[in-house]
Formats: C-alpha cells, structure tokens, sequence
C-alpha cells in the first residue's frame, strides 16, 4: 500500500499500483515524503476527490 499527499499536501487515496507509483517517481512528478508506511507526494496538480 502506497500513501498519496496532493501537491498541496492533503491526503489522497491509498493505492496499490506500484508500477505507477515507481513511473511518477522516476519522470519526477512525485517526491518520497516517507519510507515506513511508504508515503509520496505528487509533483503536478490533481483532482482532490476521495472516498469515504
């Protein structure tokens, strides 16, 4: 499980698409905020919906 912060710094939904994660990573448009519980942050604007 992957923790997500907006770009602004408000939770996001979790995820389990690593290979997505690992992408965003290495083009730059995420940054790790944390190792344990795995947390990144996205670079770049984004919709703020989340589910309950």
């Amino acid at each position: 499980m992957v923790y997500v912060i907006s770009k602004a710094g408000e939770p996001l939904m979790p995820t389990q698409r690593y290979g997505k994660v690992k992408r965003l990573l290495k083009q730059g448009l995420a940054k790790v905020i944390k190792r344990e519980p795995f947390t990144i942050q996205l670079l770049y604007d984004t919709t703020t919906y989340t589910q309950d």
